[in-house]
């Protein structure tokens, strides 16, 4: 054995460069010194130089570099794809593998021979030595891979999980199993043309979990598990893969993946900005009870097309804003006193100087129980409706009376022994507590009205779909909840003597 090919076995170059290329590199080395270098030097000089290619980490490739060498370790491996190439006969053939390393990953192409091996030997946590060219793809760095080898005795420090959260996920990752709460399902798939010809399908839901939300695209015949699922539901996503789409990562399922309903319970708890604190041009996620609804409208758009919108008002501890959902947003099942999470929406001008939120496609609706933060006693973390929440749109009672309570200021009505009223109930627990005396009261007139709570502060105001009724009442009621009231009405205003549930 020579000592070039010594030099080329002791150095572990056959995974870099083949023995003939090194051979004939050092003889043109010992050309290039004149004598100054024999064989051996010169193979030690030209091993120096194929390992001083090698990147410090797969952050450090970048496109325009000629060649790369870089160690990363398999975290996806993707499905084969087959192509036509111009002018030949035999179809092409690729696989995307997904590789990092501490300091991150990268997608390297695997063509046609290494593609068959890729799908045939290649597994998840396997160590490879890659050389090839790096080029920018649609979602980043890419590179082209010419040479691959398995190194068994290199260690690199990434972690392949079984199971990510939200906020485990990074660009590039795939067989990807995700555990979250449906948050958000598109009514329809909608169909688009690829380049062969051929119709594809694509449609998204939402999930949240502790950490997070992320957005799931479903494509082809994928798309059929939309009518699998509801808001609320828990589900594990499997074998998804991590893309990129303006700016923001998503979760998608192709054919080798699904998605599956659980039998978990999945936390999810938004982290939203209060009303009082939004700016003009920020894009945030809103939360609070809805408090007035208008009819979905259409209206033609430029383009000759039609669109359509409808406009909802949300109210939380700090303020109430009006939120424009618009196109399949508009068919939100949204109603009056429903507590709702909108995700992604921009605020822009509205009437009057006034700020207005706006859902688009990129955002979600989710009509929640109730309030996340509300307690274990039912009651939330602060008055989430406030006082004259339910008249934010100029509602009234429906006999003309104020809903906001503005129109009088009442006293004590209760008795200083505590006697009942002529119907028999008590002044305590539920009775009226104010008004202008037990006396008045008793000639009022006698009511009872059912409807939704869409105001849960003081005074409390019920809907019914057709009007709403301002409630004096000690007991604590909920948003969203549905009651009977039945007291005496007085001033446009029901003095409860019993709410039933």
């Amino acid at each position: 054995m020579g000592v070039i090919e010594d030099v080329y076995e002791e150095e572990d170059l056959d995974g870099d460069v083949p023995f003939e290329k090194f051979e004939a590199a050092v003889a043109d080395k010992v050309e290039q010194m004149g004598g100054l270098a024999d064989e051996e030097t010169a193979a030690m000089l030209i091993a120096h130089e194929l390992r001083d290619e090698e990147v410090g980490g797969i952050a450090d490739i970048a496109p325009g570099m000629d060649e790369v060498k870089f160690l990363g370790k398999v975290t996806g491996i993707g499905e084969m794809r087959t192509f036509e190439r111009d002018g030949d006969d035999e179809d092409g053939q690729v696989v995307n593998v997904e590789v990092a390393d501490g300091s991150g990953s990268i997608r390297a192409a695997f063509w046609d021979d290494q593609a068959e091996a890729a799908i045939e030997e290649l597994e998840v946590g396997t160590v490879l030595r890659i050389a090839g060219r790096p080029k920018e793809g649609y979602n980043g760095v890419e590179v082209n891979a010419d040479r691959v080898e398995a190194d068994e005795d290199a260690e690199v420090d990434v972690q392949v999980r079984d199971s990510y959260r939200v906020e485990d996920l990074s660009m590039g990752l795939s067989d990807v199993n995700l555990r979250g709460q449906v948050l958000d399902v598109d009514d329809r798939a909608r169909t688009f043309d690829r380049d062969d010809g051929s119709e594809g399908k694509v449609a998204n839901l939402v999930l949240g979990d502790e950490t997070g939300r992320i957005r799931v695209t479903l494509w082809d015949e994928r798309t059929d598990l939309l009518d699998a699922f509801d808001p609320g539901d828990p589900v594990e996503v499997v074998d998804g893969y991590v893309r990129e789409r303006d700016g923001d990562l998503e979760l998608h399922v192709g054919d080798r993946g699904t998605v599956d309903e659980i039998d978990e319970t999945i936390e999810y708890v938004p982290e939203t900005t209060d009303v009082a604190d939004l700016e003009l041009g920020e894009t945030v996620d809103l939360a609070g009870g809805v408090i007035e609804t208008d009819p979905k409208r259409t209206f033609d758009r430029d383009d000759g097309s039609e669109g359509q919108v409808r406009n909802v008002r949300l109210k939380d501890d700090t303020g109430d804003i009006r939120v424009a959902l618009w196109g399949e947003k508009a068919d939100a099942d949204v109603d009056l006193g429903d507590y709702v999470v909108v995700t992604d929406v921009e605020i822009d001008d509205g009437w009057q100087d006034d700020l207005e939120a706006s859902a688009n496609w990129r955002s979600t609706i989710s009509v929640l129980d109730e309030d996340p933060r509300m307690d274990a006693g039912g009651s939330g973390s602060g008055d989430r409706a406030g006082s004259g929440g339910a008249d934010a749109g100029g509602g009234a009672t429906a006999d003309g009376g104020a809903a906001d309570g503005s129109l009088a200021s009442f006293g004590d009505s209760s008795s200083d022994d505590g006697s009942s009223s002529d119907d028999g109930s008590s002044s305590d627990g539920g009775a009226a507590s104010s008004g202008t005396g037990g006396a008045a009261l008793a000639d009022a007139e006698e009511v009872s009205f059912r409807g939704t709570v869409v105001q849960a502060g003081s005074p409390v105001v019920l809907d019914d779909g057709d009007s709403t009724r301002s409630v004096e009442t000690d007991e604590e009621v909920r948003l969203g909840e549905e009651l009977t009231v039945r007291g005496r009405l007085r001033d446009g205003r029901i003095h409860a003597d019993e709410l039933l549930r």
